[in-house]
């Protein structure tokens, strides 16, 4: 049970740093100072009436946390207040994040419009999944609004995007393509797994609803899944909460309160891996072995850097570099002394992989090639580590390149 007694600094400011130490904030009766867990699946009604009023959502209360639980509220009110959202619901990955808005809001005969550079489990259950279920699906390039413009059709429903792209690091000028989206009365979906609400806030851009895997940078340690959906109060209460509380893609109590502990210093860690990132990105686009062949939106000759400056307050942790060959990026990730070999990211240590024989090879090679995802690429997920041991652990691997 909460208690009001304590909480008498409301107020959880106005800056990011301070919202993620103080929103969703409360006392127990037992005046912790750090949130508990609640680790339990059931909550007992004062007398039948009030569980009566709880069930027909006449008073809040705790029913099954299978869709209540202190924990993954309080989890869910600071996701909110970072992403700047009426509204948060918490899942059990940052996949059934996106699987439960697609499934909540689409129906047979309906179409989606989605990035063809999105993770590749986010095409496989657009294609293997939706499109089983009657839901047509159009793959466009991510930074082309006129592709987008055409895709649109009479039955078009949402729109869907993870800017930047994973792996390849495209963006698209998400003011421009919620014009497009309300113009036609659409629903903007966007992944922000990438930036994190420290550095994109696509629903101040006109998105309508954002999702996001808290199982990176939110958690930031590799630990714990989690995931989470944000938005107006009516859209994820009247059509996407039903469909939480009936199929059960829940986040587990325990993970809440890991996730909710790390987004405290979130601002903190991607600050020193933007700063990480940065410095990376130039030593490989300065090095004659990577020269020309690298992706980074912070770079000034990156396509989209200006774009980059214009709607993300830091230029994120991820960088790409390109290779000739699936061999020669495989033994430059093998000669890698430090960096962590592993298909994650988001956390404090580099962290590095092979997306063609990893997360996105169960895609068609044609599938791949036209999301940018080619042979060669290597994607780098900079840590926090000290940026001089970074980079010496970058240039010994080079060499051993020849």
């Amino acid at each position: 049970m909460s208690s009001d007694k304590g909480n008498k600094k409301s107020n959880t400011g106005t800056k990011m740093a301070t919202i993620a130490v103080n929103a969703g904030r409360k006392f127990s009766d037992e005046r912790e100072n750090s949130a508990p867990i609640f680790l339990n699946s059931s909550y007992v009604f004062e007398d039948a009436a009030y569980g009566q009023a709880v069930f027909a959502g006449e008073v809040d209360g705790n029913i099954y946390s299978r869709f209540t639980n202190p924990s993954v509220t309080a989890f869910e009110e600071r996701m909110a207040a970072m992403e700047g959202g009426e509204r948060a619901l918490a899942t059990a990955s940052g996949m059934s994040a996106i699987s439960t808005v697609f499934l909540a809001l689409l129906s047979a005969g309906d179409h989606l419009v989605i990035s063809r550079s999105v993770f590749g489990s986010t095409l496989n259950v657009a294609h293997g999944v939706l499109e089983k279920l009657g839901i047509e699906v159009t793959p466009v390039a991510l930074s082309d609004l006129n592709a987008w413009k055409a895709a649109i059709r009479p039955n078009t429903k949402m729109l869907f995007v993870e800017t930047p792209a994973n792996p390849t690091l495209e963006m698209v000028d998400l003011t421009a393509l919620s014009a497009l989206s309300k113009e036609n009365g659409l629903t903007l979906v966007v992944d922000n797994v990438f930036c994190t609400p420290c550095l994109q806030q696509p629903l101040a851009l006109g998105a309508d609803i954002v999702v996001q895997s808290a199982t990176k940078f939110i958690d930031g340690q590799g630990r714990v899944l989690g995931g989470a959906i944000i938005g107006a109060e009516s859209l994820l209460m009247d059509d996407i909460f039903p469909f939480i509380r009936n199929t059960g893609p829940t986040l587990s109590s325990f993970n809440a309160w890991v996730l909710y502990k790390s987004l405290e210093t979130l601002p903190l860690r991607m600050e020193r891996h933007c700063s990480n990132a940065m410095k990376v990105a130039h030593f490989l686009d300065e090095h004659p072995r990577t020269r020309g062949k690298v992706h980074f939106p912070g770079l000034s000759h990156h396509p989209q850097h200006e774009l980059a400056k214009k709607q993300m307050t830091g230029f994120g942790a991820l960088v790409c570099v390109i290779f000739d060959t699936i061999q020669e990026a495989h033994v430059f990730i093998d000669a890698l002394e430090m960096a962590t070999i592993t298909a994650n990211l988001g956390d404090v240590r580099t962290l590095v992989t092979h997306p063609a024989t990893t997360t996105h090879s169960r895609l068609s090679s044609e599938q791949r090639e036209a999301a940018g995802v080619y042979d060669g690429l290597v994607r780098f997920s900079i840590g926090i580590e000290d940026a001089e041991d970074i980079l010496a652990d970058l240039d010994q691997a080079l060499k051993q390149l020849g």
